[in-house]
């Protein structure tokens, strides 16, 4: 019993990595990047929503339908580490940075991104 206590307390301490990814479509240099505080989660949702057509990025839902998933590479581009103020809970600020850092860094590598049009 004292082992079940102790991997709830683990779970419940254990934070997620936060940070910005990438899904990229291997075809035509586009990409769509977003920031989470959750990454496997957010990745994970993402993909669930584009394998039955319920992403809000109507333009990226659309090529992913009809190029299929084995033609897009998602992929962490960075992790945000967490402050060692464990008091900190909001790093929306910093995600936003970061993605705009990131956004600036691809578009100079000449990528696209899939407008923000949402449905």
């Amino acid at each position: 019993m004292d082992r079940k206590k102790e991997l709830k307390e683990w779970y419940k301490n254990m934070k997620a990595d936060m940070g910005v990814f990438i899904i990229k479509n291997n075809f035509n240099n586009k990409c769509y990047i977003e920031v989470t505080q959750d990454l496997k989660g957010t990745i994970n949702s993402t993909k669930f929503k584009l394998d039955f057509g319920n992403h809000p990025n109507r333009e990226l839902q659309k090529e992913w339908k009809e190029k299929g998933e084995s033609n897009f590479s998602i992929e962490i581009l960075e992790i945000l580490k967490y402050d060692k103020d464990e008091t900190k809970t909001d790093y929306s600020k910093e995600l936003e940075i970061l993605k705009m850092l990131w956004e600036e860094k691809l578009s100079q590598k000449e990528m696209e991104f899939y407008n923000k049009s949402l449905r």
